[in-house]
């Protein structure tokens, strides 16, 4: 050992163990982010081995205190640090950092490594995934905790870079904590002065801290980001202060310790590089060889810390114990919440709507739903960005969730779509409740990068999404949504479902509900729709297989013609129906409900809904075309919207956009005579 190294704390090598494990990784994938990995390797020290209360042998133990890497490029100091501190993820997948298959991807992937708590690494969503993990912690501890051991009383704390604090999601989020109180979420700032740019100074001179006081947040400011004890002291403080969330700024280095890149842009996104690799290990006294150096005792002081967190755990299934035993039923509604299981009963209360009882938009019957659901379902827990009224998601008879109200069920996210979606995010992976978001459909444009990640972790979001076409009428095309239902067709492992009446709305929240691996979008009228008689057509359940015949004709031989139409336009496919069948055309009706569903379908059921042998097809969607060439094929033809709409009552714009049964029929006709000629 050099002189250097031997002059070193115990600390001090810990520390510059995971600034070199995150060196090597990334200098032996020959891409990714050395520099903050180096900068925060002491403040993300501290907090794992002072602070954080974890389980590397139980993951998923629900009161462990979550973390989240929020500038998740720095993955390499996350992987470090799971690593040395026992989790399941050894020094040949640190090695595989990047490469086909590993356990360390770029950016840390929720699900995919033990130890990581979310997605992340488009900035900022990591912020707003701790508040969501922030309130969804005090939720269930005012649901649960009762007068006795409390089985939920967790912190969460995240890392931020100057990059998180740039994005306007994070300031979304931090309004939103600070006016919450979140007391228990504790951001960790990473204030190193550098993008890939270079200086922030180039696009950013504003005071963070002084932003996030204006927020209602306690703030601390730490100069010396290898100070570990004042480190230490700040996220006491930062425990200590209840009544708010917590911003610790702390005055980093990028590149900490590189003779030439420490401080630069140089060392934000690429490998030091050969050469600067050994001159950094020089100047601080670090073994040469072997890369991925971890000395015994420093794996011996990272081990520790993770006994201590068993030591927690242990602690905490004794209080589970005695909480078990004091109240039975409360502790059965805990399981079945971590199970994402449904009790038994939980939809005997959904309404059923009858056709001689008027027309209903579907999401008035979203809201008679959620209302039918939220008894049964005591962690059903959600809202709108400050449209609740509109999109019929207010829980009656239960509190708004407010500090004062920690165990309301009603969220008021405000006019900030791209945060609630967020922290809708950090709500289900959480875990414990069933959060479901809302606004107009068109402002998924707002929402779509938290949509995306909630589809690539594969975790349970429902989004009631409503004023979903020109139905909206006069608020004219800036409101109107036409190609959003395509964007989230396009979506890997985004269940999309737009139903047709009523009772498929209430079918599309069963499936929402029974849906565990991946988010769910409910498209939902404004506008009143006709109830469709199923005496005389198909189950409303037919949706939870995506497409399905509504309406037949063909009396077991190939349909003439196959009217395909989804939402609200299924109503204007079947008086066309009706009309062609009474000329004794061999009609049939399917209703294209969720194509991500259709698509999971076997082939013969896919056949059965969809012969080939029927080429005369024709598709009716108040939106873009696009994706419906997949369903009508060469010989089909598509009545859409490839265009903005325009203000106006919606019964005139349907009409002028030619979304009318007459059209329907006519079309159909044309498409039954061309191919008779």
């Amino acid at each position: 050992m050099s002189p250097v190294a031997s002059a070193q704390t115990l600390e001090e090598r810990c520390i510059e163990t995971i600034r070199f494990l995150s060196v090597d990784g990334v200098q032996k994938a020959k891409s990714g982010h050395p520099g903050m990995p180096m900068g925060a390797a002491a403040v993300a020290h501290t907090l794992f081995t002072r602070h954080l209360r974890f389980d590397p042998a139980d993951p998923a133990w629900p009161d462990r205190d979550r973390f989240v890497l929020s500038a998740g490029h720095a993955s390499m100091l996350l992987y470090s640090l799971l690593h040395l501190t026992g989790y399941d993820l050894t020094l040949d997948d640190l090695r595989a950092f990047r490469q086909w298959g590993s356990k360390t991807p770029g950016h840390p992937e929720y699900g995919h490594t033990a130890g990581v708590e979310t997605t992340t690494g488009p900035l900022g969503q990591g912020f707003a995934n701790a508040v969501g993990m922030a309130v969804t912690e005090r939720f269930l501890g005012a649901t649960f905790n009762g007068d006795g051991p409390a089985v939920m009383d967790h912190f969460t704390y995240a890392l931020a870079g100057d990059g998180d604090m740039m994005e306007g999601i994070s300031s979304e989020a931090a309004s939103f904590a600070g006016h919450q109180k979140l007391g228990k979420l504790v951001v960790l700032y990473d204030d190193n002065h550098i993008t890939i740019d270079g200086s922030t100074d180039l696009a950013f001179t504003e005071d963070v801290c002084a932003r996030f006081e204006a927020y209602h947040w306690h703030v601390q400011k730490v100069a010396d980001g290898n100070d570990v004890e004042a480190i230490d002291a700040a996220i006491a403080a930062a425990k200590a202060e209840t009544g708010k969330p917590s911003l610790i700024a702390v005055r980093t280095h990028i590149g900490c310790g590189s003779p030439n890149k420490q401080d630069t842009a140089g060392a934000h996104g690429a490998p030091l590089g050969e050469d600067e690799v050994k001159l950094t290990k020089e100047a601080c006294g670090w073994p040469l060889e072997p890369a991925f150096f971890v000395a015994g005792d420093v794996r011996a002081f990272y081990e520790e810390a993770g006994k201590r967190g068993a030591a927690a755990h242990a602690a905490w299934r004794e209080r589970y114990a005695a909480w078990t035993a004091a109240d039975p039923a409360r502790a059965a509604q805990w399981e079945t919440a971590w199970s994402r299981e449904l009790p038994a009963g939980w939809d005997v209360d959904l309404p059923v709507f009858k056709p001689e009882d008027g027309a209903v938009a579907t999401r008035s019957a979203s809201g008679k739903a959620i209302n039918a659901l939220a008894p049964h379902l005591p962690t059903l827990i959600g809202g709108s960005a400050d449209l609740a009224p509109s999109n019929n998601t207010w829980i009656k008879d239960a509190p708004d969730q407010q500090a004062a109200t920690p165990a309301g069920r009603n969220f008021h996210f405000g006019v900030r779509e791209l945060a609630m979606a967020a922290m809708g995010n950090g709500m289900a992976v959480h875990g414990g409740v069933r959060p479901y978001v809302a606004t107009f459909f068109v402002f998924v444009d707002y929402m779509r990068p938290a949509m995306r990640l909630a589809a690539l972790m594969g975790i349970p979001v429902t989004y009631v999404l409503t004023h979903d076409s020109i139905g909206v009428g006069e608020d004219g095309p800036t409101h109107q949504p036409v190609e959003h239902l395509a964007m989230l067709r396009a979506t890997p492992n985004f269940i999309d479902l737009r139903p047709a009446d009523a009772n498929e709305t209430i079918e599309a929240w069963k499936i929402a509900l029974q849906t565990g691996d991946g988010p769910v979008g409910l498209m939902l009228t404004r506008q009143n729709l006709p109830t469709i008689d199923r005496t005389k057509y198909a189950p409303a359940s037919g949706i939870a297989r995506g497409a399905y015949v509504v309406a037949d004709a063909s009396e077991g031989g190939a349909p003439d013609v196959i009217l395909m139409a989804s939402g609200s336009e299924v109503a204007l496919v079947l008086e066309a129906h009706e009309r062609l069948v009474a000329e004794g055309v061999r009609s049939r009706v399917v209703n294209m409900a969720s194509w991500q569903l259709f698509r999971r379908q076997n082939a013969d059921y896919r056949e059965d809904v969809l012969p080939l042998s029927c080429s005369r097809r024709l598709a009716v969607e108040a939106g873009v075309s696009m994706g419906w060439e997949r369903w009508v094929g060469d010989g089909g033809q598509i009545i859409a919207l490839d265009r903005f709409g325009a203000s106006a009552p919606a019964g005139t714009l349907f009409k002028e956009f030619g979304f009318t049964a007459d059209n329907v029929y006519q079309s159909a006709k044309n498409l039954l005579d061309g191919a008779a000629e």
